[in-house]
């Protein structure tokens, strides 16, 4: 009696073991069922494209996050491209002090035509021009005139002309010191703009302003520093070729003045 009890009890231990395995042993034909006929579905209508999600920015998306601030960027870029051009032409020895002025000014101080070599610094006006008319001028308006006065109006004229020289250059550093300082100001107004709604209400704060807010903040960096950093490349190229000019200028107004004085201690 025992022993039919307890066959009895095993049988129903299977059974009741037995019937959540055949559950999931149809579920799953049901599964692969419905799996053949959708994919000979899909066979007969053709392969089906899942959308690519796309990844990240383009350049007129990256603008509008950045707001008003690019556009000054961009009007700084122009400026500072447009001011490398113009140092890129008037840095050099043929705008700041040409070897033929020196020649004929050396010829006329020479000859003794003051009168002729003025002219000719009005007409070709440079830096060596507007240096040898201070010689010239003082001679002209002094009647006995001493070199060290004379060397000491040349030095004048030579130091504003050097000093306008190098700050012509000093705004391409301007300009890379004021970009970045925008960009900060863009990162500022960004998370300002993307912890705003958090402040206010957190339950309210949306995932788009806070992605907006911090793609603004990143967006302006960046523009920044691509506005900034060629700006002081370009800046340590032309301070360069400016004291290569600056030195030569003094070369070329040393020469003129060592002519006049001489000439007129005779």
């Amino acid at each position: 009696m025992k022993r039919t009890i307890l066959l009895c009890a095993c049988a129903a231990l299977l059974t009741l073991t037995a019937l959540p395995l055949a559950r999931a042993q149809t579920a799953e034909a049901t599964g692969s069922g419905a799996g053949v006929v959708a994919a000979a579905a899909n066979e007969r209508s053709g392969p089906v494209l899942m959308p690519v999600p796309q990844s990240g920015m383009s350049l007129r998306e990256a603008w509008r996050c950045g707001g008003w601030i690019m556009w000054v960027l961009a009007g700084g870029s122009v400026i500072g491209l447009a001011l490398s051009l113009y140092l890129f032409w008037t840095l050099r020895t043929s705008q700041m002090a040409p070897p033929s002025l020196l020649s004929e000014l050396l010829m006329y101080v020479k000859a003794g035509d003051l009168a002729t070599a003025r002219r000719v610094c009005e007409v070709r006006s440079s830096p060596l021009a507007r240096i040898a008319m201070a010689a010239f001028d003082h001679l002209r308006n002094t009647t006995a005139s001493e070199p060290a006065l004379l060397r000491a109006d040349v030095e004048a004229e030579g130091i504003r002309q050097a000093e306008a020289i190098q700050g012509e250059t000093q705004l391409l550093l301007d300009l890379s010191v004021i970009a970045p300082m925008l960009g900060l100001l863009g990162t500022v107004m960004g998370m300002l703009k993307a912890f705003g709604s958090v402040a206010t209400d957190v339950a309210s704060a949306k995932p788009v302003v806070l992605a907006a807010g911090v793609s603004q903040a990143i967006v302006t960096t960046i523009f920044g520093l691509l506005v900034a950093i060629p700006a002081m490349v370009a800046y340590a190229y032309f301070r360069r070729r400016a004291s290569r000019q600056i030195a030569a200028l003094e070369a070329a107004s040393t020469a003129l003045v060592t002519a006049v004085t001489s000439r007129f201690e005779r």
